[in-house]
């Protein structure tokens, strides 16, 4: 039997203002599957997304990803667990006081990678996402989409077993929207698991892959992964 990659049990979110994020959220993501999370705005989608890689803690429920129990008490993992996947924030948390290559390099360089490799490889996943020239560029004279980019290439470069992805081409044009699902439709089919919030229902209706839908918090309609149909790598 597949053991999942992400479980969540009855979780729940709230504020100190009292605004409810999630209440009892329950679900399974497999290996290897390719998943939407989607909701309009404010639907609990970046709150979800945000407790999976520890930038937040639930109120209560159960959290595990990467057989890692993130929400036991006293968890001290959070830096090997982000080892393990891609993040894509919708604030992007790109460093100002770098170029552009060296945004995607420093994601190399602290999981091992030697300098040249890590430029090499950041040089590839630029040129992919039509930004080879502005490698050597400042964050500062990118456009809000073209920042969104070098999340995304940040974000890809190490090709990730996991991508959890907020909004991702929430900036970017139908173009270039489509540009990135084409790679992250290769990182899936080489067998990552790929969570993609949104917020956008034709880009849903293009690809037949799995929908968990989130409405003021509350899942509606997870849709159950047929684990015979996902992809092994």
């Amino acid at each position: 039997m597949i053991e999942a990659i992400i479980q969540m049990q009855h979780v729940f979110k709230t504020y100190p203002s009292q605004i409810s994020a999630l209440s009892d959220v329950t679900l399974e993501i497999f290996p290897g599957e390719f998943t939407f999370i989607a909701g309009p705005s404010g639907s609990g989608k970046s709150t979800l997304l945000r407790i999976l890689y520890c930038s937040e803690k639930p109120t209560s429920g159960e959290v595990i990803v990467h057989g890692m129990h993130i929400t036991q008490p006293g968890f001290k993992k959070i830096y090997q667990l982000r080892q393990a996947m891609g993040i894509v924030s919708q604030d992007f948390k790109l460093l100002k006081d770098r170029t552009v290559t060296e945004n995607i390099t420093f994601a190399l360089e602290v999981t091992g990678h030697p300098r040249e490799e890590a430029k090499w490889k950041a040089l590839e996943i630029l040129r992919h996402l039509g930004l080879e020239e502005r490698e050597s560029d400042s964050i500062f004279s990118l456009s809000a989409g073209e920042q969104q980019r070098v999340a995304i290439a940040r974000a890809l470069v190490n090709s990730p077993s996991l991508l959890l992805a907020d909004e991702p081409t929430g900036n970017l044009d139908a173009k270039m929207t489509l540009r990135v699902m084409d790679i992250l439709t290769d990182l899936h089919q080489k067998g990552s698991t790929i969570v993609f919030a949104t917020q956008f229902t034709g880009l849903i209706k293009r690809y037949s892959y799995r929908v968990i839908q989130i409405l003021n918090g509350q899942i509606l309609d997870g849709r159950k992964a047929d684990t015979n149909k996902i992809h092994q790598g």
